[in-house]
């Protein structure tokens, strides 16, 4: 029976300039004690991506449902799943809206060990967005180093990191909005909010170029294929579209022990599912389908209340919307194991039959 075929799109991925960064990433003294104050951004500099394998992810990404579906399964990043893989706890702190207002001169002198003054003096407009410059972070995180001021020089580093590598605006720019995001420090929700909105929006206009932080959606793909070396090796001549092609719901790595205990955000006030603002807009992501992903059985065909779709792009009109979305993540519904069972990655029928 033929289904039809569905046109490949060509996509783009915007790639930020890594090597100023990554020189930096070298003079961190302390990796490890980096890494437990800000993430595993060292790690995720150092990732080289290979396009063709993130090519293949996003053409089935399903923009109805917010998700990707393959032949017998469905993957999808979750805000677990970001969270683990960059080394940042989803806080309570309600994560960034848009609606803030700019932080004063002196909050990101306290927070980042700049002087007033020079905050003043390099606070500049790009676009329409205010921010500070490339050149005027790295030269005081180079000085810092030199000086050995650790603390100093590590947190200017982190926010290049967030203004350059996890959410980019305008090349050799950090925008306040990135400024915003580190200064409040629940980054995780922006930081997927921003795959899915990029996403949705290029296969929404056929194509074009992918905006977000790639080297973390890469990461989180990479992580549930199989870690096989018959599928790694590529002397058989197969594209990675075959490759993924032929795998199905048996072959993906779907958990990982380290997920034990995790209780899921499973929605928000009154949303059934889970809303998220990003720098572009907002958009929605349905926890309901990615259980299997933390180690509990997908058991029937889910309810459409929990798969309601919500997509805007930035606009002063959204505002209202926004409003509720943040009043919404001040009441976070989490399902925890005795509710979910037993850990058991299975799919029964009746869910693989709607798949």
């Amino acid at each position: 029976m033929d289904f039809g075929r569905k046109k490949t799109q060509k996509y783009t991925f915007k790639r930020p300039k890594l090597e100023d960064l990554r020189t930096l990433g070298s003079l961190v003294i302390d990796t490890e004690a980096f890494s437990k104050r800000y993430g595993h951004f060292l790690s995720l500099l150092k990732i080289n991506m290979e396009d063709g394998r993130l090519s293949t992810l996003i053409q089935f990404y399903d923009p109805m449902y917010h998700y990707f579906t393959f032949l017998d399964y469905q993957l999808m990043p979750t805000l677990e799943e970001y969270s683990h893989l960059i080394g940042v706890r989803i806080s309570s702190q309600a994560p960034f809206s848009g609606l803030e207002e700019d932080p004063k001169d002196q909050d990101i002198a306290k927070a980042t060990h700049l002087k007033m003054s020079e905050i003043r003096d390099h606070m500049t407009i790009k676009g329409k967005m205010l921010g500070l410059t490339t050149k005027f972070l790295m030269n005081k995180a180079q000085y810092f180093a030199r000086m050995r001021s650790v603390d100093a020089f590590e947190v200017v580093f982190a926010l290049l990191i967030y203004g350059l590598f996890l959410f980019p605006s305008f090349d050799d720019f950090v925008a306040m909005d990135a400024i915003k995001i580190f200064l409040i420090g629940n980054p995780v929700p922006t930081l997927l909010v921003g795959a899915y909105h990029s996403i949705h929006m290029r296969n929404s206009h056929s194509g074009g170029m992918i905006t977000c932080c790639m080297p973390m959606l890469y990461k989180w793909f990479i992580s549930h294929l199989p870690r096989s070396h018959a599928f790694w090796d590529l002397k058989d001549d197969l594209l990675w579209s075959q490759k993924i092609m032929s795998l199905t719901h048996s072959d993906i790595v779907w958990y990982s022990c380290d997920y034990d205990g995790v209780s899921i955000i499973d929605s928000c006030g009154g949303f059934s599912n889970v809303p998220l603002l990003g720098t572009k807009g907002g958009i929605n992501y349905n926890p309901i389908l990615a259980r299997c992903q933390l180690g509990y059985p997908m058991r029937d065909k889910p309810k459409n209340i929990h798969l309601e779709g919500l997509f805007f792009k930035e606009c002063e009109d959204c505002k209202a919307l926004k409003k509720k979305i943040v009043n919404a993540w001040r009441h976070v519904h989490k399902l925890e194991k005795k509710v979910l069972g037993k850990t058991n990655c299975v799919s029964l029928e009746p869910y693989l039959k709607w798949v």
